[in-house]
């Protein structure tokens, strides 16, 4: 009986690490729970008409300024970046507010992520409001695939590795599980499941740090599976489904 080689599965703890992994012609999945891929995967379920991802706040604002029906959004260390005029929540852009627009967002580490990734085959974005129509998708492709976590300053955190986790774990018997941060993705994730993700997250740094601003209903919106069983993918300059 003929072995078939299974496509592998890798996890990028941190943007710092991405020059380590050979992103050409793999699916990258970008990950940045708390909160750019919640907010992002949400706008467009909810029926905006694409996300445009930037790197920085003058450029949100000046292709907001050109663009019909847009709204500019983001966030610099967890705030409504000045000059915007929405934040990074998910809940932000319900569907009568957000149906038919363009979101212009920038973000601390998420948007910074995706654009340091190089000739992959697809770019998708990843968060726990899609996880199963993402998982769908990568068996689908077949490819070679990338679990990108934008981390916090390129520091580790707990929220991106833990949703990496859950995908390697649905996946782990269609691909081969390549590297350790994979593996330890995956064992941070079995420790997690079985109580409400949010209360293993509440000791993290990020938790803490969004929830001196008040930002709990968001985060623990964050990592409710499947609300928005989309899978968004760039195109061009545009996030779309």
């Amino acid at each position: 009986m003929m072995n078939v080689e299974k496509p592998s599965l890798e996890v990028c703890l941190s943007p710092a690490l991405l020059h380590l992994y050979d992103t050409s012609d793999a699916v990258v999945v970008i990950i940045d729970i708390f909160r750019a891929t919640s907010t992002i995967t949400a706008a467009l379920h909810n029926g905006a008409r694409c996300v445009i991802p930037v790197a920085s706040v003058a450029e949100c604002i000046a292709i907001g300024e050109a663009t019909p029906n847009s709204l500019t959004a983001g966030e610099r260390d967890g705030k409504i970046a000045e000059g915007l005029q929405y934040g990074n929540s998910p809940l932000e852009y319900p569907p009568l507010f957000v149906n038919g627009k363009t979101l212009v967002l920038t973000t601390t580490n998420g948007t910074r992520l995706l654009h340091m990734v190089k000739d992959a085959a697809e770019i998708l974005i990843g968060s726990f409001l899609n996880l199963h129509a993402l998982c769908a998708h990568l068996l689908l492709q077949d490819k070679r695939v990338i679990l990108g976590c934008a981390s916090w300053k390129d520091r580790f955190n707990l929220e991106d590795t833990l949703f990496a986790g859950a995908v390697a774990n649905e996946l782990r018997y269609a691909f081969e599980i390549k590297d350790d941060s994979a593996r330890a993705a995956m064992h941070l994730y079995e420790c997690a499941k079985g109580k409400h993700l949010i209360e293993f997250l509440k000791d993290s740094s990020h938790y803490r740090r969004l929830a001196a601003y008040g930002l709990e209903e968001e985060m623990r919106y964050c990592v409710t599976p499947d609300l928005h069983p989309v899978v968004p993918y760039l195109k061009g300059r545009e996030i779309i489904v």
